[in-house]
């Protein structure tokens, strides 16, 4: 059975946050899709290894959210 594309395409929302967890830029990807995931290295439970994956992610067109703003120092 094939799967529809019809709804493969998502608007995905990236957040930078600073130190505290507060949002101090946005952007929404339009139209976007995962391309590649990664998960390396392969889980041993007699190693002491670091567990990084990786996600890459194409869009069609980005819109920075100005609303979102660093706020100000205290």
């Amino acid at each position: 059975a094939s799967n529809s594309l019809l709804n493969y395409r998502k608007t995905v929302r990236v957040e930078g946050l600073n130190m505290q967890g507060t949002p101090v830029m946005a952007f929404n990807l339009l139209r976007a899709w995962v391309s590649e995931f990664q998960a390396l290295p392969e889980m041993d439970a007699n190693a002491n290894a670091v567990a990084i994956q990786t996600l890459k992610v194409e869009y069609e067109n980005f819109i920075l959210d100005e609303a979102v703003t660093e706020p100000a120092e205290t």
